[in-house]
């Protein structure tokens, strides 16, 4: 039983982790000037419709996620 809970533990602290790291990143996110601005991202106005989806920034957060997942990973 306590085994199981050291593991709830350790899961916890890790999901504590990732959060932390997402709020900081979603802090900086603004003053990084490309993100959501790159050339594939898709933006449509008109007089009373905004359509925003940005599909290279997308991308690209998906490569370098991946990438660091993929070093992360290799590791073990």
């Amino acid at each position: 039983m306590i085994n199981g809970i050291e593991q709830i533990g350790k899961g916890l602290i890790l999901i504590g982790i990732i959060i932390a790291a997402l709020g900081a990143i979603l802090t900086v996110a603004g003053k990084v000037p490309f993100i959501g601005r790159l050339p594939g991202d898709i933006l449509i106005q008109r007089k009373n419709f905004t359509f925003y989806f940005p599909l290279a920034t997308s991308i690209l957060l998906s490569l370098i996620i991946t990438l660091i997942l993929w070093v992360l990973g290799r590791r073990h």
